[in-house]
């Protein structure tokens, strides 16, 4: 028998030995395998990701220092409160494809100094006639000093993108001598202190470019891979083991993009393989889109249904691309970076200024939910992971116009999976009757249930996070633990009886999650996962 029926029949047997809640009979099983880590789940696996784009840095974070809006050195207060109660542990900058065009030297200095520049997002069709401000005109108030203030403030890492389009390796150089050179040894150690920090930042994350297979230069992966060679031979570390990370490709649900990092790998091993060495990771952007007329609030069943399908891609993505590495990285040094992630949509948006500002619905929680379980899954992959966008962009966990800030369902998903952080995933196997769906003309197929577990031994914890798709039904699940013995446990869920549900400014708890109890006791019991729902169930261990 193989091993997935093996699993298959294991898992209908306990289901049907336990008597299900509501004297239900069990719809669904999950089973948890104690003895089959997986890897540990790195708090980077839940960074974000900011960049000079819409009303993501100006109105977003940015609302400076001498704001009626509540701020921290101009940084908005009410966002830096709940980035502590997540407990942001990286945060990506200044882009995207902003990065490379940017200067980091138009961001240091007095403010009222620094140049206006054209934003890289300036001629983006919807802003053409868009009131003038800093979404189309840089105006750099925000630059390498803010971005480290707000650093300091949420205790997020800083992971900054380098220019490898239009600047050189010497400008490299000299953004990360800058910021990690020794107080008052260098004239740009000098200036950081002018701009507010004597000490070195110590920043460790380095991107190098972005998406250089497009706007980060159109290079193909063999001239990337020399550009990647030129920026990282004999940058100054300053005592510390700098983590390089190369531009990876841009995959879609039609391609991986496999050649770009099998290319890019050749390349780079092409003379010398401990070249691969230098590099901490490759990163990796994959966007599920949107589906229907575009909207993040207007959709149908089978719009629900695909949605949620494309983000389940993912999981298939990464383990495609993790085959390419070793083909030439054979001993995994080198790990993954999911370092732009998230469902895009076109609108509504909140202001006619602010490029994808639209408010995410319950729809945009649960393809967050199935992604960070996706990591959880495959954690000995990856190394880090950048929702893209944190504010007023994108797969936002934030909106905020002006005075108004809210936080959406996406931002309650990241609170709620922060549990599973510096555990160690555990092999998770679900089985409940998959969902079948028409879309644009074709029969689609989704699963049922879908979910990860980690486990934190000093704690003897267990935390299970379940996703159930079905727009209207709960899901009555036999679950076994297979090697462990639950002792107590409590229930957090995030759903809402409307599919389409959001938070507003005026209504900024219409979507959030509520907690329970949860008896459960012994090696099996059960539970039914609510409709349209992210679960997350923290067990105790005998």
């Amino acid at each position: 028998m193989k091993r997935r029926e093996f699993l298959s029949s294991s898992l209908a047997l306990a289901a049907a030995g336990v008597a299900p809640r509501n004297a239900q009979a069990a719809e669904g099983s999950i089973e948890i395998l104690m003895d089959e880590p997986v890897g540990r789940i790195a708090p980077e696996f839940h960074g974000q990701f900011t960049e000079h784009l819409g009303g993501c840095i100006y109105d977003g974070i940015w609302v400076g220092e001498n704001s009626k809006i509540p701020n921290e050195g101009g940084i908005r207060k009410a966002l830096v409160d709940r980035l502590r109660q997540v407990e942001l542990p990286v945060d990506r900058w200044p882009g995207g494809c902003f990065a490379d065009s940017y200067n980091w030297r138009d961001g240091i200095g007095p403010q009222a100094e620094r140049p206006v520049r054209t934003n890289f997002w300036a001629n983006t069709r919807e802003l053409w006639k868009a009131p003038d401000g800093p979404q189309k005109y840089e105006p750099n108030t925000f630059g390498t000093p803010e971005f480290m203030r707000f650093c300091q403030l949420t205790g997020a890492k800083p992971y900054f993108a380098a220019n490898v389009r239009s600047l050189t390796p010497l400008d490299f150089y000299q953004w990360v001598e800058y910021c990690n050179s020794p107080a008052g040894s260098t004239t740009l150690a000098k200036q950081r202190a002018a701009d507010g920090s004597r000490e070195p930042y110590n920043v460790l994350y380095w991107g190098v470019g972005n998406e250089s297979w497009g706007c980060g230069g159109n290079f193909t992966p063999q001239e990337y891979s020399t550009e990647f060679r030129r920026f990282t031979t004999w940058v100054a570390n300053f005592g510390m083991r700098l983590h390089f990370i190369g531009s990876g490709p841009g995959a879609s649900i039609e391609d991986a993009r496999v050649d770009w990092t099998r290319g890019f790998f050749e390349g780079l091993a092409a003379n010398d393989k401990g070249l691969l060495r230098w590099m901490y990771g490759l990163s990796l952007h994959y966007y599920c889109g949107t589906t229907g007329n575009g909207s993040s609030i207007d959709f149908d069943l089978p719009g629900w249904y695909q949605m949620l399908w494309q983000a389940n891609v993912m999981d298939s993505i990464i383990p495609k691309h993790w085959l390419a590495m070793g083909e030439i990285d054979t001993d995994h040094h080198v790990k993954l970076v999911v370092d732009e992630w998230g469902a895009w949509h076109k609108g509504p948006s909140i202001d006619p200024r602010y490029l994808f500002s639209y408010p995410p619905s319950l729809r945009d929680a649960l393809v967050t939910g199935i992604t960070l379980d996706t990591f959880n899954r495959h954690a000995e992959k990856l190394a880090m992971c950048n929702a893209a966008q944190l504010i007023n962009n994108i797969h936002t966990s934030f909106l905020a116009l002006e005075d108004r800030f809210t936080v959406t369902p996406i931002f309650w998903v990241f609170d709620m999976y922060k549990a599973h952080r510096g555990g160690h995933s555990l092999r998770f196997v679900a089985d409940a009757p998959s969902i079948s769906y028409t879309y644009e003309g074709k029969n689609r197929t989704l699963w049922g249930l879908a979910g990860s577990a980690s486990l934190h031994q000093k704690e003897k914890k267990l935390v299970v996070t379940v996703v159930n798709p079905r727009a209207s039904e709960e899901r009555t699940t036999g679950i076994v633990l297979r090697g462990a013995s639950a002792r107590s446990g409590r229930a957090t869920v995030l759903t809402n009886t409307d599919i389409h549900a959001r938070n507003t400014f005026e209504r900024p708890d219409t979507v959030h999650p509520t907690e329970e109890p949860a008896n459960v006791s012994g090696s099996r019991f059960t539970w039914t996962f609510k409709p349209a729902s992210v679960t997350k169930l923290e067990i105790d261990l005998a």
